[in-house]
């Protein structure tokens, strides 16, 4: 049943990505929001930065206080739900003492006050023995008080850029 409901999950994920892969609207708002989609754009680039940075820095707190918002939840298919920061907090604690990780955005969206950004989460572990491997992750954004903060993602092991899923585990 959970093999059923992560692989359910990993399709569903990639139809979304590949009828927006197929829109001619990612990239640009489709309605006049707030702000441009190159200043969404770049201050998301400094969200990636700061998280980038805080797992080189085994900086847990960070990520949790200046990237996620307070009642965000993270859903990765094989990996778990997790509803808020209370929850996140042990994930965060243990991931930046063995991983750093890269952001490359792919595509983005902005819809008013909320946006979405479609990325490849490139992981490497801090212990040589283990393989480096991909997130294709979906982030959700909104914005508040003129600052965007992420409300939650999506992610699977796998890539946009190749538009391959990782293999089950066995």
């Amino acid at each position: 049943m959970r093999k059923s409901i992560a692989l359910l999950c990993c399709v569903a994920l990639s139809a979304g990505f590949a009828a927006c892969a197929a829109s001619p609207q990612i990239g640009v708002a489709a309605k006049p929001a707030t702000g441009s989609l190159a200043a969404f754009k770049e201050a998301i680039r400094a969200k990636y930065d700061l998280k980038e940075k805080a797992f080189k820095e085994h900086d847990a707190e960070s990520i949790l206080t200046r990237f996620y918002a307070e009642d965000a939840v993270s859903v990765g298919a094989g990996f778990g739900i997790y509803k808020g920061r209370d929850q996140l907090r042990p994930l965060y604690e243990e991931a930046v003492d063995a991983y750093t990780v890269k952001v490359i955005s792919l595509n983005t969206v902005l819809e008013g006050s909320a946006g979405w950004d479609w990325a490849d989460f490139e992981v490497t572990p801090v212990d040589p023995k283990e393989e480096p491997f991909t997130l294709a992750i979906v982030f959700l954004w909104a914005e508040r008080d003129g600052t965007w903060i992420c409300k939650g993602d999506f992610f699977v092991k796998g890539s946009f850029r190749t538009g391959k899923l990782a293999p089950p585990s066995t």
